[in-house]
């Protein structure tokens, strides 16, 4: 299984497939790369990487917790490994944030970037009043204390609007995604939780000078749909898709159309050579 050493005690695990322009997928809080297995016929037309981030999936992480930075410095540490160029990152939910915050180390290497229920603040603030309230956090950080795997199932849940997925869907998501699956360390999701309630990177947004796809669930109950527009307003060259009735993961429960999303930005949506 291949990994990469990113720092003491820190070995990120990545999978690899395809040819062509690379195209960097990171999941989200408390997921692994496991999510994307609906993603995988990508595969035909572009070099997929799928990491785990450290202390999710197969990735590891010392004692102690992790920051923003550190999630960071192993994408970076990722990117030059792989000596990837003109690549494309997307990024979803908690690594829509480390994408954005990434940006700027990973500018030279990088043709545009994917947000998928992206915020660029988790919680709600004066001036900002599309996240979710600060007590969310702290409130979820209680309830894993209390029951971690229940806590975690009633999260994936959520992700979902009611009535997004048939029961097909659902077996097949179940056999697909939940069944291989692991879940992180209870440390690990609370070092990322803490990550999400404290980050802001609104500041950040005027400098991505790149060409950025945003694909968001018009019913998102997690990362509303007015992040999503926040983040039109105010990146330099955005493409907003919404989702209609879709909750936080497109990716799962409408995978053809986020593909072809995807697929179309990444031939199309960029500048240069392909």
């Amino acid at each position: 299984m291949p990994f990469i050493e990113t720092s003491a005690d820190v070995n990120i695990y990545y999978e690899e497939a395809g040819e062509g322009r690379p195209l960097v997928m990171l999941h989200g809080w408390a997921g692994s790369g496991r999510l994307w297995h609906f993603q995988r016929e990508l595969a035909d037309g572009f070099r997929l990487i799928i990491p785990d981030l450290r202390g999710h999936g197969l990735s590891t992480a010392p004692p102690g917790g992790f920051s923003l930075d550190d999630l960071v410095n192993d994408i970076v540490k990722l990117f030059e490994s792989l000596e990837l160029t003109d690549a494309v990152l997307l990024g979803w939910s908690l690594g829509s944030q480390v994408t954005l915050a990434a940006f700027p180390r990973l500018r030279e290497r990088l043709a545009g970037l994917v947000l998928v229920g992206a915020t660029a603040r988790f919680t709600a603030t004066d001036g900002y009043p599309h996240g979710l309230k600060a007590t969310e956090p702290r409130g979820m950080g209680l309830r894993l204390k209390r029951d971690f795997t229940g806590t975690m199932g009633d999260f994936f849940r959520s992700m979902f609007a009611q009535g997004e997925l048939t029961p097909e869907q659902e077996e097949l998501i179940a056999q697909e995604i939940l069944a291989e699956g692991r879940l992180p360390a209870p440390e690990a999701a609370h070092a990322a939780l803490a990550i999400l309630a404290s980050t802001d990177l609104r500041e950040r947004l005027p400098e991505i000078d790149r060409p950025v796809l945003i694909i968001h669930g018009s019913a998102d109950a997690i990362c509303p749909i007015g992040a999503a527009r926040y983040l039109a307003e105010r990146l330099p060259d955005p493409r907003l898709v919404e989702f209609a009735r879709v909750g936080h993961a497109p990716p799962l429960s409408r995978p053809k159309e986020f593909n072809s999303c995807v697929r179309g930005f990444l031939r199309e949506g960029l500048n240069g050579p392909n």
